[in-house]
């Protein structure tokens, strides 16, 4: 499927950014309209944010999305179970997903994933390593190794969740502590990778490393086809008798 025509939908709570001044001085136009605009350059993108009806996921929305990128920190709670149902069914029929930084805690990847998701984490600002475990897989294509975040909130092992299915980058802090910061897994039909640098205090997707992984990431996890997800069929008695 050609870039141009990969319909991505950047979703963010959209939270800090309403209400706090100096997050809004480093994203002004949102942490989603920062990612947004970057990968404008090579997909059609359209925005949705908490706040909105359905919080800006309609099915008609999911339908017409190839790959959704997930923000969220201080609200996942307020996330309407509903619209949690509708992106899990999509995913398993074939929807893209990208979960980002703190993201982790969010009832849709809990869901998808069927682990705590917890982790361990301090913020103080510290230096951070992002290093490619897998130079090979389409996600690592062009990236520097390693990236170097000046400033980044930390986050430390354990990190609860099963065991990825490809392992493409893992972080190391000033504290000495390591992650497993780029994941991928796949759940039905559809490609989930999980990406944790991105915390609302840094200008972290302004860095174009970070830009570049966001959009490798995009290209990977773009569906290969979509299907409903199928009921299951009750099943005759006497097969195996």
């Amino acid at each position: 499927m050609p870039d141009q025509n990969l319909q991505v939908t950047v979703w963010n709570e959209n939270v800090h950014e309403r209400e706090e001044e100096d997050v809004r001085a480093i994203y002004p136009r949102g942490i989603h309209g920062a990612i947004a605009e970057h990968l404008a350059g090579a997909f059609d993108v359209r925005t949705a944010t908490q706040e909105q009806p359905e919080h800006g996921l309609a099915q008609d929305v999911l339908d017409a999305t190839d790959v959704l990128t997930w923000w969220g920190h201080i609200a996942h709670a307020e996330v309407d179970d509903a619209v949690v149902d509708r992106v899990h069914a999509a995913v398993l029929g074939g929807m893209g997903l990208l979960v980002l930084h703190s993201g982790h805690y969010s009832k849709i990847l809990k869901r998808l994933l069927g682990t705590s998701c917890s982790l361990r984490w301090r913020n103080e600002g510290e230096r951070e390593l992002v290093w490619t475990v897998d130079p090979a897989h389409p996600i690592a294509a062009g990236v520097p190794q390693p990236i170097q975040l000046d400033a980044q909130e930390m986050y430390g092992e354990h990190f609860d969740i099963p065991p990825p299915d490809e392992l493409v980058f893992v972080s190391s802090f000033a504290g000495g502590e390591v992650f497993r910061s780029g994941c991928c897994f796949r759940r039905g039909a559809g490609r989930i990778f999980y990406f944790s640098p991105g915390d609302q205090d840094y200008p972290v997707y302004h860095h174009p490393a970070i830009q570049r992984v966001l959009a490798n990431a995009v290209r990977w996890a773009a569906p290969q086809f979509r299907q409903p997800v199928p009921a299951s069929p009750e099943s005759p008695r006497g097969w195996f008798a």
